[in-house]
């Protein structure tokens, strides 16, 4: 393009440093961009987390940028994808949205970083005891609980006026309206996978057992074991039980009591929702009591997540205080009304936002401080896996020649050495 009045030499001059200025300019930009801190989030599928990170984006204020990379729905491939990266030292990794009973693993392996001074302070502020102790390794934390969760018992009122409070009363209602004619099924996770070790878990500890010791070195189980196992066997060949137990997990436990099969159910609270939108005439008696225990009221799973640090992360600083914010009251606020996540800071039930979200909100709340955590060990995932397949199909378990089995093979899956690389 010509200049008019200005000679071709120094148009020529006036385009190279026009030229000159603008590559100035971009580089300046692109350096802007490549300077930004990127907190690389990785968490199980949650419709409603994208909000909580544009919110603690914004309150970041440009010191950080959150972004979100969603894991797989399984928890099992969830867990293998990020031990896979971190035993490859990736540092594309921040923060680590856990399983409860991933943080001993990941914190002896020395793949998530131990939380210290004020970032320590903020994540045990008003935190429940029991998600607590989920996030800790050797007396150190490792993570801040962002979650909870726990089993609760669900029946129909227009079936079981009185909802029973001991798994032999569970079995005798179920008798009694399958006499009757009526709908008797009690869903529960009964196939071979986590959710029969949860439902194991918590009948041993409410006979007054565990099946390690404290430390999670050695094998406990014994006579409250034993108890536990003619439980489910009990159960299993029972009224009570569905034709599909083996087989059943969370949402087939859902659907067939929202198909009217089931007079009651044992398992989390995201089928009270459910229920509202799918079946609203079933809902009108959808009704909650505490877990089933032994002698009582029993001692419910616990459930949930943590947040952790990867000790690869390049930016820990910043991966802490998003970390914060991520579960932080607001947070857990959005996550319980609109995911139904229970929380785990407790002032957070008390909001107003939770009467209509959670009617049960006080049960759950009592669930959780009553809850028994599994097994907190490094290898838990190996003794989730032999635990599962000795004790399953739960009708042919021998109680005593099963404690024996699941004894043996849990002392063997505690030797293991090796963490899945």
């Amino acid at each position: 393009m010509k200049i008019p009045g200005i000679s071709r030499r120094k148009q020529r001059w006036l385009r190279g440093i026009l030229s000159l200025s603008l590559s100035a300019a971009l580089l300046t930009a692109c350096g802007s961009d490549s300077d930004e801190i990127v907190i690389n989030l990785y968490n199980a599928p949650q419709q409603n987390l994208s909000a909580i990170v544009e919110r603690c984006n914004d309150l970041a204020d440009g010191q950080y940028r959150i972004k979100l990379n969603t894991l797989p729905r399984d928890a099992n491939s969830q867990r293998e994808q990020m031990v896979r990266r971190l035993a490859a030292e990736d540092t594309g990794m921040d923060v680590l949205g856990l399983d409860v009973t991933w943080t001993a693993e990941l914190a002896a392996a020395g793949w998530i970083r131990e939380w210290t001074g004020d970032n320590k302070t903020q994540a045990q502020a008003g935190t429940l005891e029991a998600p607590l102790e989920t996030a800790r390794w050797e007396n150190k934390l490792y993570a801040a609980p962002s979650n909870s969760n726990t089993q609760l018992l669900w029946y129909r009122q227009d079936l079981v006026p009185q909802p029973p409070s001991t798994w032999t009363e569970v079995i005798q209602t179920a008798e009694e309206l399958k006499d009757a004619g009526l709908p008797h099924y009690v869903e529960v996770t009964g196939a071979q996978y986590e959710g029969i070790v949860v439902w194991f878990n918590s009948l041993v500890v409410s006979a007054g057992g565990s099946i390690l010791n404290e430390a999670g070195t050695e094998v406990e189980l014994g006579d409250p074991a034993v108890t536990a196992l003619q439980v489910m066997r009990d159960f299993a060949r029972s009224a009570a039980a569905d034709p599909s137990l083996s087989n059943t997990q969370e949402d087939q436990a859902r659907l067939a009591t929202e198909g009217g099969s089931a007079a009651m159910e044992v398992i989390w609270p995201f089928v009270y929702p459910s229920m509202l939108e799918n079946n609203p005439e079933i809902a009108k008696n959808f009704k909650w009591a505490p877990y089933p225990g032994i002698d009582g009221a029993g001692r419910p799973p616990l459930g949930g997540g943590n947040f952790a640090i990867s000790s690869y992360s390049k930016n820990p600083e910043q991966a802490f205080s998003a970390a914060l914010c991520l579960r932080d009251p607001e947070s857990q606020l959005i996550s319980a009304t609109k995911d139904g996540l229970p929380p785990t800071i407790e002032e957070v039930y008390q909001r107003p936002e939770m009467v209509e979200a959670y009617p049960m909100r006080d049960a759950i709340l009592d669930s959780i401080k009553r809850s028994a955590p599994r097994p907190v060990t490094p290898v838990y995932q190996n003794i989730s896996t032999v635990t599962a397949a000795v004790i399953s199909p739960p009708r042919s378990i021998s109680p005593q020649s099963t404690e024996e089995k699941l004894r043996d093979q849990i002392g063997d899956a505690l030797e293991s050495k090796g963490i899945l690389p």
